[in-house]
């Protein structure tokens, strides 16, 4: 007995359940080479067929600097910066770690050899004005310790000493303490202007590097933690949340600013310019993303793809596809099938 021709045995929608499930098993088997073949396409388009300096002008300014940063984000940001500034890593691991010591030269010898940056340097070192103020408290404090003590211990000698104290305030109407305050931070003041002039003229752009390296030898084997000395991790005290709010704070300020917008529409002028002639893989190559990267990357995402490809939506998506197309009159009449 003869078969029957094999469209009198199929019908549209028997048709189409078929063609489902042949399409998800093709996609699935071929879903790697296809992401491949769909790079090397897509990066051998120059880059000027799709993307134009508006279009990143657009970008960076009315999605990025015009949006603030969300909570979640710089909650994040905070909760990250915890992790690693109090990592138990950080106290087996010296500073000379983070900054080698040949950055710390080419540093001190660029500002030794400038004038203008050594003498802030020196002033700040030497002729500071807190640091001449703390020097006279500290001495101040020093000599009154002092002669407390020693006039307790004088006996009749230290009471006379007590009593022409006495009344040289009275004949003066001036506190002994003030005065001596006053003289010290008089005299100490001029002192460190007079030393921080004569650094200035006879520290020599080697003896400024060597100090500088010198202060980096006597840190660069702390530990890193030794940084947490000058946090403060209490809970209503957080140094890390009073450093993230100060960074918000400045670039909520600067996102904003006029003057920022100009800095980057004249950058992306600049690199639009340099690049728009490109392919997608050589502007991809600057970055260290080449064909074995993408590779890479498409074996990762190949089981979302694979999941995706059997979700139900998708099934739906190409059921009404195959659906429209043999419900066109010119596909029914030329198949010649029916519906169930």
């Amino acid at each position: 007995m003869s078969k029957a021709p094999l469209t009198s045995r199929l019908t549209i929608d028997s048709l189409i359940d078929a063609q489902v499930d042949f399409m998800q098993q093709w996609l699935h088997k071929q879903a790697e080479p296809l992401s491949m073949e769909a790079w090397r396409w897509f990066g051998a388009q120059p880059l000027s067929n799709y993307i134009n300096c508006d279009h990143l002008q657009h970008l960076m300014k009315d999605w990025l600097l015009n949006q603030p940063m969300t909570e979640v984000m710089r909650t994040d940001i905070r909760d990250i910066l915890h992790t690693i500034i109090y990592h138990p890593v950080n106290d087996n691991v010296p500073l000379s770690e983070l900054v080698d010591d040949t950055q710390v030269q080419t540093l001190a010898n660029y500002i030794g050899s400038h004038e203008q940056q050594r003498n802030v340097l020196i002033h700040t070192l030497v002729g500071n004005e807190t640091f001449a103020d703390l020097l006279t408290q500290t001495l101040y404090h020093a000599i009154n310790d002092f002669m407390e003590t020693t006039l307790d211990k004088a006996g009749g000698v230290g009471k006379l000493m007590k009593l022409g104290r006495s009344s040289f305030e009275k004949a003066t109407n001036r506190n002994l303490d003030e005065k001596l305050q006053t003289y010290l931070h008089r005299n100490i003041k001029d002192l460190t202007r007079k030393a921080e002039a004569n650094a200035q003229a006879h520290l020599s752009n080697q003896e400024v590097a060597r100090l500088l390296i010198m202060g980096w030898d006597r840190i660069k084997d702390q530990p890193i933690s030794e940084l947490q000395t000058y946090l403060s991790d209490e809970p209503n005290n957080s140094s890390i949340d009073h450093i993230e709010a100060g960074i918000q704070q400045s670039y909520n300020r600067l996102r904003l600013s006029p003057y920022l917008h100009s800095l980057v529409s004249a950058s992306i002028d600049t690199w639009y310019a340099n690049h728009q002639s490109d392919t997608i893989a050589t502007i991809a190559a600057s970055l260290h993303i080449n064909e074995e990267a993408m590779a890479q990357c498409s074996n990762t995402l190949l089981p979302i793809v694979y999941d995706a490809i059997e979700t139900p939506w998708l099934t739906a998506h190409i059921r009404d596809m195959l659906e429209a197309f043999y419900a066109q009159p010119a596909v029914k009449e030329g198949l010649a099938l029916n519906h169930d």
